[in-house]
């Protein structure tokens, strides 16, 4: 239980590192705007022609009686727009991570430089294109495995009862370890870690883990937030992957004290 809140906390470490840092927070929002006109522009798109897809999809139907051909194919809309929902919040992040990676990059080596002892980070000898081809090829196998999950869930979500209570917070789960995965990939690439590794490093400490991934996600759920908190989360995911790795930090700088403690000394 003590990782559970060590992983909040490094959220909220995250933000108040971003809070401390104006300049680079204001540039690290630039790709969760670009990212979100894309999702808003694809889920509006999945509103509006959503219902003739499905109307395609379905001619089976056309002969039903009513009421019963317009209530299937109003309950497949429902059902198409809340998965294409679900998908909006499990790849957003992965999404925004790409098309900002060479923010995200230089964010995270401000915070490991910020807290390691010596000011150093580590850095990638990499090319750029090289770095956002694996970058790209490590969010599609994540995806993957989010989406069959998604899937199973959503299969789950049909039981009675279960699909009610157990299969939302399961849902929660699932999505803030890979929000997680993917947050901290930006901080693990730049240390040469592979992904079989990362999710093997992730596995073991899975109370970190969801105590950082599971209340961004819920977070994230909300319109417009997880632009503001994304360049917070990375800057925590950072912080988390040194706790991770067992990378020591420089102590914390003491607190200016205040004018009346100036003055009582």
């Amino acid at each position: 239980m003590r990782d559970l809140g060590a992983g909040f906390g490094y959220v909220l470490d995250g933000q108040r590192w971003v809070a401390r840092h104006g300049r680079q927070y204001g540039v690290a929002l630039l790709p969760g705007l670009i990212a979100l006109v894309l999702y808003a522009a694809a889920l509006v798109a999945l509103a509006v022609w959503g219902g003739d897809a499905v109307s395609w999809a379905t001619p089976f139907a056309d002969d039903w009686p009513s009421p019963w051909g317009t209530l299937f194919r109003g309950f497949l809309t429902a059902v198409l727009f809340a998965l294409g929902l679900l998908l909006a919040v499990l790849t957003f992040t992965a999404v925004t991570l790409l098309i900002g990676q060479p923010f995200y990059e230089g964010l995270s080596e401000r915070v490991d430089a910020d807290v390691s002892p010596d000011g150093t980070a580590p850095r990638s000898d990499l090319p750029l294109a090289r770095e956002l081809w694996i970058s790209a090829r490590d969010s599609v196998r994540i995806l993957v495995r989010a989406a069959v999950w998604g899937v199973l869930l959503f299969a789950l979500g049909l039981l009675p009862f279960v699909g009610q209570s157990v299969v939302p917070v399961l849902g929660f789960f699932v999505t803030g370890f890979f929000l997680t995965e993917e947050l901290t990939s930006v901080a693990l690439q730049r240390r040469g870690v592979d992904l079989r590794t990362r999710l093997t490093l992730l596995r073991s400490r899975r109370m970190l883990v969801w105590g950082f991934g599971t209340p961004l996600g819920l977070a994230f759920l909300v319109p417009f937030v997880a632009i503001f908190l994304m360049p917070g989360a990375v800057a925590g995911a950072t912080l988390l992957v040194r706790d991770l790795l067992g990378e020591e930090n420089a102590p914390a700088a003491p607190e200016p004290a205040s004018p009346a403690q100036t003055a009582e000394r």
